[in-house]
């Protein structure tokens, strides 16, 4: 029971009944096992059946059992969805919450024979489209000769040059990048990194990649093990995510860059510069590892968009 407590983050033990404390540990095994998502995810989608959990609790007034998840109607769902709304949770917000319980009850569905029609009945919010905010040509070169500027040694101004280099470069996410081991420093024209649900995928490594590594390699005071992380912060641990974040912020406030320049923006800028070079869709969604192609597709409109701008700058009569 404490162990689905702290995954469900509820504080009422009695929310729910003994009865269905095996679905519940059955399926937060399920998502960190056989789907294998990411640690992050795997506590919101807790949360997420936490809170609908104590809300049907307090709403029907009683112990959610097993026979609840079968019984629960529409309007139950409804309500719960109007209640997040009500306490101010924003759309997307609502949308992971309803993902995360569609989950369950898939897993339910296939591995318990528990069905149920109404989950099936109710719509998520409609989100606002959202197309990638890449950074141009110019001030991504501006990022990878200004990110060096802030930090107060040598060795530290390498490393983030490296890492920035890196996420432009190669386009891997920045929580791929941290969790390189210096096992993993490429010594050829390619590089080897684990991606979501510990997908491996074989991306290329262009000479200043590579000569920005070894920049920094060359610099770092730390012996680094082979099983020990490539990029390290100043007590020798594995560098964590929100210093390269803080080096984007002061990089953005001295160039005059947007918010939406942040370290995942260089992985945008990645895919929309190779795609107005010519790189084809397929050859793109392998080196982002993107598992359905459509994802891979939002940055034809973000190519579509910076034409249109450039169209209407050039020719403004038009």
């Amino acid at each position: 029971m404490n162990e689905n407590t702290d995954f469900l983050a509820l504080k009422n033990l009695a929310a729910y009944s003994d009865n269905c404390s095996s679905y519940i540990h059955g399926w937060h095994r399920y998502l960190t096992s056989e789907k294998r998502l990411a640690d992050k995810t795997v506590l919101h989608y807790g949360r997420d059946l936490g809170n609908f959990i104590a809300f049907m609790s307090d709403y029907k007034g009683g112990l959610v059992n097993q026979n609840s998840f079968k019984n629960m109607s529409i309007q139950d769902f409804r309500a719960w969805l109007a209640n997040m709304r009500r306490n101010g949770l924003s759309a997307r917000s609502v949308a992971r919450s309803m993902s995360a319980l569609r989950n369950f009850y898939r897993f339910l569905s296939r591995v318990h024979n528990i069905d149920n029609d109404a989950i099936t009945a109710v719509q998520s919010p409609k989100l606002p489209h959202r197309v990638p905010r890449p950074l141009s040509i110019d001030n991504a070169k501006a990022v990878l000769d200004t990110v060096g500027d802030f930090t107060i040694s040598d060795w530290t101004s390498a490393r983030d040059i490296a890492v920035v280099t890196l996420l432009y470069g190669c386009g891997i996410r920045i929580n791929e990048a941290l969790s390189l081991n210096r096992c993993d420093a490429p010594t050829s024209d390619m590089l080897r990194v684990i991606g979501k649900r510990s997908k491996e995928r074989l991306v290329p490594v262009i000479p200043v990649v590579r000569q920005a590594i070894e920049a920094y390699l060359s610099r770092v005071p730390f012996a680094l093990a082979d099983d020990g992380p490539l990029f390290v912060g100043v007590r020798g641990g594995r560098l964590n995510a929100r210093v390269t974040q803080k080096s984007m912020q002061q990089v953005r406030i001295a160039l005059g860059l947007p918010d939406t320049a942040t370290p995942h923006a260089l992985r945008h800028s990645f895919a929309t510069h190779l795609l107005s070079a010519g790189g084809d869709l397929r050859t793109i969604q392998e080196l982002l590892g993107h598992a359905d192609l459509s994802s891979t597709q939002v940055y034809t409109e973000v190519d579509s968009t910076r034409l249109k701008e450039a169209y209407k700058k050039s020719f403004r009569r038009a």
